[in-house]
């Protein structure tokens, strides 16, 4: 998660502004890879429109100084988290903005990421991308950013108003959203957050309220809200290194980044704890064939199907070594639309959102979704309440009854308040039947500013019936994702992952299962090694199949009082 900037047309990223970018299911174990074990890699592109352009005396070379310094510290900030944050693209509107850019905060930041998702995503490929703006948004905010919606073709990014003369300024409000993206909430009293350093000296990244001196650091509560997005399948296409050739700013041995004509690079000397690299020169010592990777043990290549990734969940698979390359291929997943794994729902962006663990995230254990009928009584109201949204004016939409379970979460059981902060306000409805009696339906309304949705509303890509998912507040059918199409080609021996290949089973080949092999797929490595099966404590972790049965995102706004930043 890096800061950043860009410069006026996003160019092939080669020059100096490329910085470090049906229905079966295998029977495979689900392991919780913990936050802190793996090293997870951000390709970032920032983008810094016209306005910051003039700010900075529309000295293009002052621009790029500038918003390096910020990616520098952030980078730095998420280091202590074991994730690193490439900046794989620049871009510099120098003559004028490529999207909407006011003093609305809410449409700047919706227009900001409509125009990622159709002109940038398909340009160049990221992870998330950060507008760095020089307008100053009303009233007192800052910065905002979707919460958890790291990966997302929809929602992975944020804007950051360049309000400091102090580039520290800046880097730690989008540090800040940054965290917003990977699902870390405030640092509020009663969640009784560890921070080891004092507010007096800055205190922690994720506190509501920030001001001079700037933090830097990251609590302990950021940490745990970490590694349970994690464990949610968030921020599913961080596991690969960025492809790089050189950094922004030139080559260096010694920035942790193995670039080319290096073979490996271990970081600076007195840091370097690698014993299969020589710090001075980032070449490989003696015999050693690699230094890096999980694929690499004792300086030499583990076999091919051995494995070096486990699924984290119950819509991600497996990966394995390849035998020719000291790194994990890529993570993979599930294709979107696929039945989650022993899990009445559906996967997206390789999770399983389910109205269940939204009602227990909302309430605490013991709650569960209300019958149906709360849904469309509540949700067609098209207020505060009860709605799917707001539309393109910012008011509350109403929901068609067919998109009732897509709007506002209804529940029932559970803590006697909601359990996501002292904010959050408690929502009865008391429904009659005809049959006689009443069911009692539980909603929550937190108050975020008035231009901001709410985390009561349903996550994108939750189950709202058979077949049936919700996207853009609509109810919609898995089919549009292609996920049976795409399964039907895979023999009956193998699922689709998210690159529209089959994943095997483990005594079959990709690309299509209809041949004998290892298993896996071209993109996850052989599941079994040459004349070995390997075993898991459920079976193959590529293994047999069985047939199952048949986000608004929530966003953070950043307020800054007379030289204080507050999040509210």
């Amino acid at each position: 998660a890096v800061c950043g900037f860009c410069v006026s047309s996003l160019s092939p990223f080669s020059s100096p502004s490329a910085f470090l970018s049906s229905v079966f299911i295998p029977r495979f174990i689900f392991h919780k890879r913990h936050a802190q074990t793996t090293t997870k890699y951000v390709e970032l592109i920032i983008v810094a429109d016209n306005r910051e352009f003039q700010k900075q005396g529309k000295d293009m070379e002052k621009v790029k100084q500038r918003l390096a310094e910020i990616a520098n510290y952030v980078d730095k900030f998420y280091r202590a988290l074991n994730i690193r944050v490439a900046l794989v693209g620049l871009e510099v509107w120098s003559d004028v903005d490529k999207c909407p850019v006011t003093q609305d905060p809410f449409t700047t930041l919706h227009e900001f990421l409509d125009w990622r998702k159709v002109k940038l995503l398909p340009q160049k490929p990221h992870d998330n991308a950060q507008l760095i703006s020089g307008v100053y948004f009303q009233g007192t905010t800052i910065g905002m950013a979707p919460i958890m919606s790291m990966c997302t073709a929809e929602q992975s990014g944020g804007i950051v108003m360049d309000h400091s003369d102090n580039p520290l300024g800046a880097a730690v409000t989008l540090a800040h959203e940054l965290g917003h993206n990977f699902g870390m909430n405030h640092d509020t009293p009663e969640r009784g957050c560890g921070c080891r350093v004092t507010v007096d000296r800055g205190g922690c990244i994720m506190t509501p309220s920030t001001g001079y001196p700037f933090p830097t650091v990251f609590s302990s509560c950021s940490k745990k809200d970490l590694t349970a997005s994690f464990e949610k399948g968030v921020g599913m296409c961080l596991f690969n290194m960025p492809e790089v050739k050189v950094l922004y700013g030139g080559q260096k041995c010694g920035n942790g980044y193995v670039e080319e004509g290096e073979e490996c690079d271990c970081g600076e000397l007195e840091e370097c704890m690698n014993p299969c690299c020589n710090a001075t020169t980032c070449t490989l010592k003696g015999d050693a064939v690699c230094a890096h990777g999980q694929c690499c043990q004792d300086c030499q290549l583990k076999p091919a199907g051995t494995p070096c990734r486990e699924s984290s969940n119950s819509c991600d698979l497996p990966e394995f070594c390849t035998g020719t390359s000291p790194h994990c291929p890529s993570n993979v997943y599930l294709h979107d639309g696929h039945n989650c794994h022993n899990v009445d729902g559906y996967c997206y962006n390789g999770i399983c959102q389910t109205h269940e663990q939204q009602c227990i995230t909302l309430w605490g254990q013991g709650a569960k979704p209300a019958p149906g009928i709360c849904f469309e009584r509540v949700n067609s109201a098209g207020d505060p309440y009860g709605n799917c949204g707001k539309d393109s004016k910012g008011s509350f939409a109403k929901c068609e009854a067919q998109d009732a379970k897509c709007g506002k979460i209804q529940c029932q059981g559970g803590a006697n308040r909601p359990v996501i902060g002292t904010n959050a306000v408690s929502i009865e409805t008391n429904i009659p039947l005809q049959e006689g009696g009443r069911i009692l339906c539980r909603g929550t309304h937190v108050y975020l500013g008035d231009d901001m949705p709410d985390p009561g509303l349903v996550l994108t890509g939750t189950k709202c019936g058979d077949e049936m998912m919700c996207l853009n507040r609509q109810c919609q059918n898995v089919s549009v994702f292609g996920v049976y199409e795409c399964s039907a080609k895979c023999s009956d021996r193998g699922v689709c992952n998210n690159n529209k290949n089959c994943h095997c089973e483990a005594h079959w080949a990709p690309p299509f299962c209809d041949k004998a092999g290892f298993g896996g797929s071209v993109d996850s490595g052989p599941v079994r090694l040459a004349g070995k099966q390997w075993e898991s404590d459920s079976g193959h972790p590529g293994g047999s199949a069985h047939r199952p049965g048949s986000r608004s995102d929530h966003l953070h706004q950043e307020e800054n009082h007379t030289g204080t930043a507050r999040h509210q």
